[in-house]
């Protein structure tokens, strides 16, 4: 482990240990039921809707183009729509704070002569890196654990019935969801639940353990900036590479596109 790694991915379940690691897997696996993946189906058609409508100006016109840029846009946006609960539109507005950000973290994390000196030369390297200042990489930190509190601080204020379904909004629920939880996890306190301890304790519980099961802010701010580290680059990639090899199979595409239109016309109303 090589201790690196700062807040939000810190605070993320791929980093999280032991008890801690516990609770916060126990909290997030009913944000990913059938139903509340369901809910948040509208919003990726919406950042496809947008995709298609960018493809086909590049198929009318009938020349050459780079379509992982395209996909880039497409992923970022239902990130930034489904994790951060920010509405982005890449394509159309490629200096929006959020995108600026995101492409900058990803050139930075893709800058492979330090990567490969990092794992060529980890004891002299890791100990350098820990004590060399890293500005960018602290602004771009800041900015990203910020956008989720911002987004926080607005659903709160939000009616119910106006919040957008989507994963920040499933891991707000399960903030005070305390029979998500499964047997034998372990109560955390967080600081916004702070206040909360004074109240009366439930019946046969010990006062000390009354405590709020919950993420904090800063655990959300790790799923969700960890969904756009495991999102972003796999899916693009994976679009491009899938679309490259349709577009030179044709025998291929043709066979897909009979099974799209089969199941459209067998499970999708007109």
């Amino acid at each position: 482990k090589p201790n690196l790694i700062s807040k939000p991915m810190l605070d993320s379940i791929l980093c999280l240990r032991d008890d801690r690691w516990k609770r916060v897997r126990s909290l997030l696996t009913p944000v990913f039921s059938d139903t509340n993946l369901k809910e948040m189906t509208p919003l990726i058609n919406q950042a496809c809707d947008v995709l298609l409508c960018n493809l086909k100006v590049y198929a009318d016109s009938g020349k050459a183009f780079d379509i992982q840029r395209c996909y880039n846009c497409y992923t970022l946006d239902i990130v930034g729509s489904v994790a951060f609960g920010t509405e982005v539109d890449s394509q159309k507005n490629p200096d929006d704070p959020f995108v600026k950000n995101c492409r900058t973290f990803f050139e930075m994390s893709m800058f492979k002569p330090l990567l490969i000196l990092i794992l060529s030369f980890p004891f002299i390297m890791i100990p350098l890196l820990r004590i060399l200042p890293n500005k960018k990489q602290k602004e771009l930190n800041e900015f990203f654990i910020q956008t989720v509190k911002n987004s926080i601080a607005f659903r709160d204020q939000q009616d119910a019935s106006e919040r957008r379904r989507d994963f920040l909004q499933w891991m707000l629920d399960s903030r005070d969801s305390a029979d998500s939880l499964a047997a034998g996890c372990f109560d955390v306190i967080s600081p916004s639940a702070a206040s909360r301890q004074n109240e009366a304790p439930l019946a046969g519980r010990v006062p000390s353990q009354n405590v709020q099961k919950m993420l904090t802010e800063d655990e959300i701010a790790g799923q969700a900036f960890l969904f756009l580290i495991a999102g972003y680059e796999t899916t693009t990639s994976t679009l491009s590479f899938a679309t490259y090899l349709l577009a030179t199979n044709p025998e291929c595409q043709e066979k897909v596109l009979q099974e799209v239109d089969e199941f459209s016309a067998k499970h999708v109303s007109t």
